[in-house]
């Protein structure tokens, strides 16, 4: 399935339905009086969010959702029948904007979780709702009001708790294979992932952890070169951040020190918020050197980068190192949510 995470769509509502005029008309009742009933309600267009769906494609294809008008008021005092609300289903992590303004509408990361983007007309008023003591036989009825006509801009961020930062080809596709089910494309040439990829880790029975793997980001990112602009913003949501750099990189590529600081600064201006998250080092495929070689030659790239926060020497091709790492990160993750649930809350 294509992944798509930005598109346009087209919502509208229903109109409620027309009151009506109508007299009671029976034998041997000459002055019945009124009893047109009201209209119904339009029906409303909701974005709900819904777990088995995972992109925005189908979207390119089905872009206009409308929901049911409201039926007319009829004789007898009957009320017309409410038009059907229209539930459109989204993935979790979809974030709403109305489309000419930009405003943002809302933002759907629960699955279930309903979002009223357009609310349906209200009904007409029959008849029967003017007579009075002085208006006992009124003509008058109202009609229903217009539903809601909406563009709405849809974005997708993917809702993981970690996320794998680095260069083309610095291992981050092995290092997902490696420790979850995931199955993303592996070869020896840049960008072979082309968009996000979720895999589940389990730690152990009862404790598992979310990772994303974006394409590999490259200088001018933050300017739209490359993948990287339209999928930095997927590692918005996470929680930890992974650095991976490839140790031992071809002949014609850049060194490891200068990789890590090109994503470095790309995340800067990027955003704030983003090179801000916590950050692990994840120096990979130490499978390329001598077990002497390892830790002095790792050594030398956490100087040049001062890097002052944690440090994983792994080979992801040879599961080495990953499970540590992986224990480290669901630690990571457990202490960060207690911290959050100890935290006072504020006032009601």
């Amino acid at each position: 399935m294509r992944f798509v995470d930005e598109a346009e769509i087209r919502v509208e509502a229903g109109d409620g339905g027309n009151g009506t005029a109508s007299f009671r008309r029976e034998k041997y009742i000459p002055l019945g009086g009124p009893n047109g009933g009201d209209g119904g309600d339009g029906g409303s267009v909701y974005l709900v969010a819904t777990e088995n769906v995972n992109t925005l494609v189908d979207f390119r294809y089905h872009s206009v959702h409308r929901a049911q008008r409201g039926q007319n008021g009829m004789s007898r005092d009957c009320t017309g029948k409410k038009g059907d609300d229209c539930f459109v289903p989204v993935p979790p992590g979809t974030i709403v904007y109305e489309a000419t303004t930009g405003e943002k509408i809302g933002d759907l990361t629960d699955p279930g979780q309903q979002l009223l983007v357009a609310k349906g007309g209200f009904h007409g008023l029959g008849n029967t709702r003017f007579k009075s003591s002085i208006n006992r036989a009124p003509q008058q009825f109202s009609k229903g009001s217009a539903g809601e006509h909406r563009m709405l801009r849809l974005e997708l961020t993917v809702i993981a708790d970690v996320g794998l930062l680095g260069m083309p080809n610095a291992g981050k596709s092995s290092l997902i294979r490696a420790v979850s089910s995931a199955r993303p494309k592996v070869a020896d040439y840049p960008f072979t992932t082309l968009h996000p990829n979720l895999g589940v880790v389990s730690v152990d029975d009862l404790r598992s952890f979310v990772i994303a793997d974006i394409p590999g980001v490259i200088e001018g990112a933050a300017e739209g070169a490359g993948l990287g602009l339209q999928f930095l913003k997927h590692l918005s949501r996470t929680g930890l951040l992974l650095h991976v750099v490839d140790i031992a990189p071809y002949e014609n590529e850049i060194s490891p020190v200068a990789a890590a600081q090109k994503i470095i600064h790309e995340l800067a201006k990027w955003s704030d918020e983003l090179v801000n998250k916590p950050r692990w080092l994840v120096l990979n495929k130490i499978d390329h050197l001598t077990d002497d070689e390892i830790q002095p030659y790792c050594q030398t790239i956490i100087d040049a980068l001062e890097w002052t926060g944690p440090v994983f020497l792994i080979s992801a091709i040879k599961n080495q190192g990953t499970q540590a790492l992986m224990y480290a990160i669901m630690n990571f993750l457990e202490e960060k949510k207690l911290q959050q649930q100890e935290q006072p809350r504020g006032p009601l």
